[in-house]
C-alpha cells in the first residue's frame, strides 16, 4: 500500500499543477480582476490640530488634497459593487515629513481585504505651514456706480466698524483695508442692505486666500441718498457809506448760486441761502466791502453742499461808488408852492426864468434824469414854520426849493433859494 501512494511522485505533481491551473483558469474566467477608476477622491486631513495648536496655520497646495484619479484593482463580483462613496482617503498630521507633506493612504470601506490593489496618481498632501497672525482692521465702507440723476450720496456707515482677520502671516500682513461696497446704480432713495466684506492690498488688489478667518464676512451697509437743489446766495447790506459815496445796490459773488443737497421734504422749503444781517457792513466805507462767509454757517439742519469740490468760502462784495454832480434847469413856472393860502398867490422874481438845481448820485443813474422827472417845489408850511410865522404875510422873500426824484438813489444836493412876491388876492 506504501509502495503505491508514493509511486509515480512525478506523474502525480504534475496531475495537481495541471488541476490547479485549471481552477485558476475557471476562476478567472468566472470572476476576473479588473480595474476600477474613479475622479475626484477628496483627502481627509486627520489631527489638523497638531498643526494649530502651536499656533500656525495651514494651506493645502496646489489641490493636494484631491485625488484626480484612484485606480483599483479587485475582483469584479468586488467592483460591481463599490462606487466612489467607498472610496477613503486620509492624510495623518502625524505622519506630517520634514517637507511638510503627508502620505495619503487609499483604502476602502468594505471589502478592502479582497483588494488586489489601491493607488492614485498622486501620493501625498502637500502643505505651506507658517505662523498665524491675527489682527484687527477698522472696516471701511464704499459705493460703485452712479445714483439717479439729481441725486447724491450723503452718509454711508456701516453697522459695525471692526473686524478681526486670523491667517498666514505672509498673507494677513498684506491685508491694508477691509472694505465693504454697495452698489448704488440707479438708485434715489436710502440703502440698507448686508454685504459680503473684502480685503484688500496696499494697492487695492483683492486679496482672497481661502485660509483667512474672519470674526464677521458680512456687515449691514447704510447709504442715505440725498436729493440736489440748486438755489441763490442772498445777502442783506448794511450800514451808511461816507459822505460822497453811494453803495450801488450791487452784490458780487464769487459763487452766486449753491447746489445743495437734502431730504426732498426739507429741500422744498429752501429758496436762498440767506447771509443775515451785520455780516456785510458798509459803514463809513469810501470803497468796495468785501466779507468772506462760509456756507456752511447758513444750510438748514439736515442739508449739506452737494459738490464735494466746494470748501463753502464765498467772497461777497458790496459795491461801493463816488457820487458825482449834475446841474438841472427847472422852468421857475414849473415850480410848485405847497401850502398856499387861496387868497394869495405867490410869483417867483428871481431868477426871472430858469431855476438852477444841482443833484447828486452815481454817475449811471444822473445820466438817466431829465428835467420832466424833477419836481421842484417850494414848502410854504415849512418856510413859515422854519422863520416863526404864524400868518403869512405880503412881502418879498427868499424861499427854498426842494425837488423829488422817482429815482431815489439821486438826490438834491446843496440848497437852491428863490425871490418870492407874496401878494394877496383883492
Amino acid at each position: 500500500m506504501k509502495n503505491k501512494l508514493t509511486k509515480n511522485w512525478g506523474l502525480k505533481i504534475a496531475s495537481f499543477l495541471c488541476a490547479a491551473g485549471l481552477w485558476l483558469v475557471v476562476t478567472n474566467i468566472n470572476d476576473p480582476v479588473v480595474p476600477f477608476r474613479v475622479s475626484d477622491v477628496p483627502v481627509t486631513i486627520r489631527n489638523a490640530n497638531l498643526i494649530t495648536d502651536k499656533g500656525q496655520v495651514y494651506e493645502i497646495l496646489d489641490g493636494t488634497d484631491v485625488i484626480d484619479t484612484v485606480t483599483i484593482s479587485a475582483p469584479r463580483s468586488v467592483i460591481d459593487t463599490l462606487d466612489k462613496s467607498n472610496v477613503v482617503a486620509v492624510a495623518d498630521v502625524n505622519d506630517l515629513t520634514s517637507v511638510d507633506t503627508i502620505p495619503i493612504k487609499l483604502s476602502t470601506n468594505k471589502y478592502n481585504d479582497k483588494l488586489d490593489g489601491i493607488k492614485g496618481n498622486i501620493d501625498s498632501v502637500r502643505l505651506s505651514i507658517e505662523e498665524k497672525l491675527t489682527r484687527s482692521l477698522p472696516l471701511r465702507s464704499a459705493t460703485s456706480g452712479e445714483v439717479r440723476e439729481g441725486y447724491m450720496i450723503g452718509d454711508v456707515s456701516t453697522d459695525q466698524n471692526l473686524i478681526r482677520i486670523s491667517g498666514p502671516k505672509s498673507v494677513i500682513s498684506q491685508v491694508s483695508k477691509a472694505q465693504a461696497e454697495v452698489d448704488i446704480s440707479g438708485f434715489n432713495r436710502n440703502i440698507n442692505t448686508d454685504t459680503d466684506i473684502r480685503l484688500y492690498d496696499a494697492n487695492g488688489k483683492e486679496i482672497k486666500a481661502a485660509n483667512i478667518e474672519k470674526s464677521i464676512s458680512k456687515v449691514r451697509v447704510n447709504v442715505e441718498i440725498l436729493q440736489i437743489k440748486e438755489v441763490p446766495m442772498t445777502c442783506v447790506v448794511t450800514g451808511a457809506v461816507s459822505d460822497g459815496y453811494q453803495f450801488t445796490g450791487e452784490i458780487g459773488y464769487t459763487r452766486s448760486v449753491i447746489q445743495v443737497a437734502g431730504k426732498s421734504q426739507i429741500l422744498e422749503h429752501i429758496n436762498a441761502i440767506e447771509v443775515p444781517e451785520g455780516i456785510l457792513d458798509v459803514a463809513g466805507a469810501a470803497e468796495n466791502v468785501t466779507v468772506s462767509v462760509d456756507v456752511h454757517d447758513y444750510l438748514p439742519e439736515g442739508v449739506v453742499l452737494a459738490d464735494e469740490e466746494f470748501d463753502g468760502l464765498v467772497e461777497i462784495t458790496a459795491h461801493v461808488e463816488q457820487e458825482t454832480q449834475r446841474a438841472v434847469r427847472i422852468p421857475v413856472n414849473d415850480i410848485v408852492f405847497n401850502g398856499l393860502p387861496q387868497d394869495y398867490r405867490a410869483v417867483i422874481t428871481e431868477p426871472e426864468n430858469e431855476c438852477s438845481i444841482m443833484l447828486t448820485g452815481l454817475a449811471a443813474n444822473l445820466d438817466t434824469v431829465t428835467e420832466e422827472q424833477v419836481t421842484a417845489m417850494v414848502d410854504l408850511e415849512a418856510w413859515m414854520a422854519e422863520e416863526g410865522l404864524t400868518e403869512l404875510a405880503e412881502g418879498s422873500y427868499w424861499m427854498p426849493v426842494n425837488v423829488f426824484l422817482a429815482n431815489d438813489t439821486v438826490r438834491q444836493r446843496g440848497s437852491t433859494e428863490v425871490h418870492v412876491h407874496i401878494i394877496a388876492e383883492e
